[in-house]
């Protein structure tokens, strides 16, 4: 019992004993982590962040540690991940961005000027909303100028310097870029249609060039059923169009598929189709600074 007159000395309340003993993560060694996982060698990720590949080597060993578990692996000459590399990526990207998302907000200096940045018609309400929206939080002083068009011809315009940036399902040599979402193709008709199998198919088709007219017309042919053309249009909007009074059948991504549409399949004796990336691609050989910068940020966001 305490003596009269003085006061026992609280007792300190830990409220989560174990979350006290957890150890703290380093953002700059989770940046290191993410440059490798990017650019999959140490030499690489030390020429992306200026850093010599002792010290890229250092900051690994010191992050694993840290973890507890190994996070790469060697793969040939190269570096892969391991399951807990994978796991803790996911979760690096998100430290990241809201870390640098919450300093361009305290910046009066922050990214200023003019983006433009090109999309298809298929992911414009899917794909494209985020990445706008994490610019728009992380840089408000951006003015962002958005061309929704088809993919080759958005392609065109980054190359001539028309755009800065471009989400698109093709690719070029010199083009920087990374994935950011791999979607399956799939069959697609209206609700309502019909589908007769045996008779030759009715496709709706965009004009050339289009990867989605390529990919289809070399299942058909490889799985040797025969097709018709019902429909050619020039753009996204002209394919839902027929595809939705019921004048055949399209392919296309999964992005594509509304409520009043349905996915036709080997059931209905029709050939899978091969999966499509999709890709953010930056101007070749660009250095101004405003496009690096918004180009690293929305890098930085594909694990939100």
């Amino acid at each position: 019992m305490p003596a009269m007159g003085c006061e026992a000395a609280p007792t300190p309340i830990i409220a989560n004993p174990t979350a006290a003993r957890m150890p703290t993560l380093d953002l700059d060694l989770l940046r290191t982590f993410v440059a490798i996982a990017d650019h999959a060698s140490y030499a690489e990720a030390g020429r992306h962040l200026a850093r010599t590949q002792a010290s890229v080597t250092q900051h690994m060993q010191r992050l694993e540690q840290l973890v507890g578990v190994p996070l790469l692996r060697k793969q040939g000459r190269h570096k892969a991940l391991t399951d807990g590399g994978r796991q803790l990526l996911r979760h690096a990207r998100q430290m990241l961005a809201l870390n640098d998302e919450a300093l361009a907000g305290l910046r009066d200096e922050g990214l200023s000027g003019v983006l433009r940045i090109g999309s298809p018609h298929d992911i414009a309400d899917t794909i494209l909303p985020p990445i706008l929206g994490h610019i728009a939080r992380s840089a408000p002083n951006l003015r962002l100028e958005i061309d929704v068009g088809r993919s080759p011809f958005l392609m065109e315009d980054l190359q001539r310097g028309k755009v800065d940036m471009v989400i698109s399902t093709r690719t070029a040599p010199g083009l920087e870029g990374f994935a950011l979402r791999t979607s399956p193709v799939w069959w697609i008709c209206a609700a309502q249609y019909q589908h007769v199998p045996g008779e030759p198919l009715p496709l709706v088709l965009v004009d050339e060039p289009s990867l989605y007219r390529r990919v289809a017309i070399e299942a058909l042919e490889q799985a040797g059923i025969a097709w018709r053309q019902a429909y050619l249009a020039s753009n996204l909007i002209g394919i839902k169009a027929a595809v939705r009074a019921g004048l055949g059948i399209t392919a296309r991504s999964q992005e594509m598929v509304a409520p009043d549409m349905r996915v036709l399949g080997q059931s209905d004796g029709l050939p899978p189709l091969p999966d499509v990336t999709y890709y953010l691609w930056v101007r070749a050989n660009t250095v101004n600074p405003l496009i690096r910068q918004a180009y690293a940020m929305v890098r930085a966001s594909v694990g939100l």
